[in-house]
């Protein structure tokens, strides 16, 4: 709490589907604001598309979560909205701003779409294009796509952890929290990595980690990944694989 309370941008990657992880980044949002603070709340579960609809129903002086939520199209069933909506409603009372930071879904799939690189990015490494090649295989219950969907859906993730770059960097001196999977949390590959390296020195990225029963994930698998990792409990799901098929 007092590392987030002294850093410019918390980043608090999840698990999506586990409301602890929801609980936990809503208490150290609440650390912040208590201590002072007056961060904006930076979401991915808002696309950018919708940052106007957004900022158009703050300036109109609500301040409820439910209208916030259906201003910036929240997807209720998708994002399993109660598990957010004590973050939502702890920025609208307090008058924060609450960010669109993902990518619209509409620009991801064009870009998947396209065949080329993400515009205005580095050039994509072989070790990087690697890495990211085995996250989304992983991520994906071992199933490979084509390589020409594999390529798309690499540029489309390098392109969501830009965007939400540059969310983070257009904030004032108060900063912001950004709510995201722990993927884009990951300081040598997620949205940290975007950001000028003055600003990614005033970063504190944390990942909530379920605990592995077979006791995989210690610390040590985690160094140099994100600055913090808090074990939780694993939440109850059923199995994601059951039925995969890659498009």
């Amino acid at each position: 709490m007092r590392r987030a309370r002294d850093s410019r941008f918390v980043v608090l990657g999840e698990t999506h589907d586990n409301p602890e992880h929801q609980r936990l980044q809503a208490e150290i949002f609440d650390s912040l604001l208590r201590a002072g603070r007056t961060p904006a709340l930076a979401m991915e579960q808002f696309d950018r598309e919708h940052q106007p609809s957004l900022d158009a129903a703050r300036a109109r002086g609500l301040r409820d979560a439910e209208s916030l939520a259906e201003a910036g199209r929240f997807d209720r069933k998708g994002w399993r909205w109660p598990a957010y909506k004590p973050l939502v409603a702890t920025a609208a009372s307090r008058g924060l701003p609450i960010l669109a930071a993902n990518l619209s879904r509409a620009d991801a799939r064009t870009l998947m779409r396209s065949g080329r690189p993400a515009e205005g990015l580095p050039p994509l490494t072989p070790e990087l294009h690697a890495a990211l090649e085995k996250d989304i295989v992983e991520g994906h219950c071992g199933l490979r796509p084509s390589p020409p969907v594999l390529a798309g859906m690499i540029e489309a993730q390098r392109a969501r952890d830009a965007q939400m770059a540059r969310v983070l960097a257009a904030t004032g001196l108060s900063g912001a929290v950004l709510i995201a999977g722990s993927g884009h949390a990951r300081r040598d590959r997620g949205v940290p990595s975007y950001l000028a390296p003055e600003l990614r020195g005033n970063l504190l990225s944390i990942a909530f980690v379920e605990v592995d029963p077979a006791g995989r994930n210690t610390f040590e698998r985690y160094r140099g990944l994100f600055d913090l990792v808090w074990f939780t409990s694993k939440a109850e799901r059923e199995d994601p694989c059951k039925g995969l098929r890659m498009p």
